[in-house]
C-alpha cells in the first residue's frame, strides 16, 4: 500500500520563484515523485477544496498518490488516496472504522509514545520528527535526533518517514537509522531545480 519513498508536503508560502505551487509540485512529479500531501492549514474550506481538486487532477495525471492534511471531508470529496492526521485530528481508528481501507492513513508524530499510539490506532504510516533542525518545525521543540528514529524503528512495524531538516547529505543517515522514506517540504519546494532535486532524493532513497 505504501509504495513510495518520498512524501512531498505542500507550503505555498515557500514559493518565491515564478513557479506557482502547482507548477512546483508538477516539476517534482516529473522528477518521479509519487506522493503529495496538501497541507495549507490557513485556507478556508472553499479555497482549500478548489486547491484539492486541482492537486487531485495533477497527481492523477502522474499516477501519484494524493493526501489531504486533516480534512477528511475534503479528502473524500476529491477522492484523495489518503488522509494525513495531526495529534489534534480525529484519531486514526475512527477514520478506519468509517472508511475501512478506502483511505490510506498517515499520522504526524514527534516522539516514541506518539509513534506507538499511531500504530496502535490504525495508522498505515507515520512521519516522525523533526529529526534535524528546521525552521518549519521549531514549534515542536528541539529536534528529536537520529537516535530517536533508530529507537522507534525497533518498536513499530509500519513505515516511518523521517521529517524535519532532511537534506540530500543526510538521506543515508536516516536510512541507516531505519527510516522507510523522507517527508520533505522546503528541500524540494525551495530547490533551484525541483525536478533534478527530486530525482536525486529518489536515487538516494531507493
Amino acid at each position: 500500500m505504501i509504495d513510495f519513498k518520498l512524501y512531498l508536503i505542500t507550503d505555498r508560502k515557500l514559493i518565491t520563484s515564478h513557479f506557482s505551487l502547482f507548477s512546483s509540485v508538477e516539476e517534482a512529479l516529473k522528477g518521479g515523485l509519487k506522493a503529495v500531501q496538501l497541507r495549507e492549514k490557513d485556507l478556508g474550506t472553499r479555497d482549500l477544496l478548489d486547491m484539492a481538486y486541482r492537486m487531485r487532477e495533477l497527481t492523477t495525471m502522474y499516477h501519484a498518490k494524493f493526501f489531504v492534511n486533516d480534512r477528511v471531508d475534503i479528502a473524500r470529496a476529491v477522492e484523495a488516496d489518503g488522509i494525513h492526521l495531526r495529534k489534534e485530528s480525529i484519531p486514526a481508528h475512527a477514520i478506519r472504522k468509517t472508511f475501512r481501507d478506502r483511505l490510506i492513513i498517515g499520522v504526524s508524530t514527534h516522539s516514541r509514545d506518539e509513534a506507538l499510539d499511531a500504530e496502535k490506532s490504525g495508522a498505515d504510516f507515520i512521519t516522525l520528527g523533526p529529526i534535524f533542525h528546521t525552521p518549519s518545525k521549531m514549534k515542536y521543540g528541539k529536534p528529536i535526533g537520529i537516535d530517536a528514529l533508530r529507537k522507534v524503528r525497533t518498536e513499530i512495524s509500519i513505515p516511518i518517514f523521517a521529517i524535519g531538516g532532511v537534506k540530500l547529505n543526510t538521506v543515508e543517515e536516516i536510512k541507516e537509522a531505519g527510516a522507510d522514506g523522507a517527508a520533505l517540504i522546503s528541500a524540494i519546494l525551495t530547490a533551484e531545480n525541483i525536478r533534478e532535486t527530486t530525482k536525486n532524493f529518489l536515487r538516494l532513497l531507493t
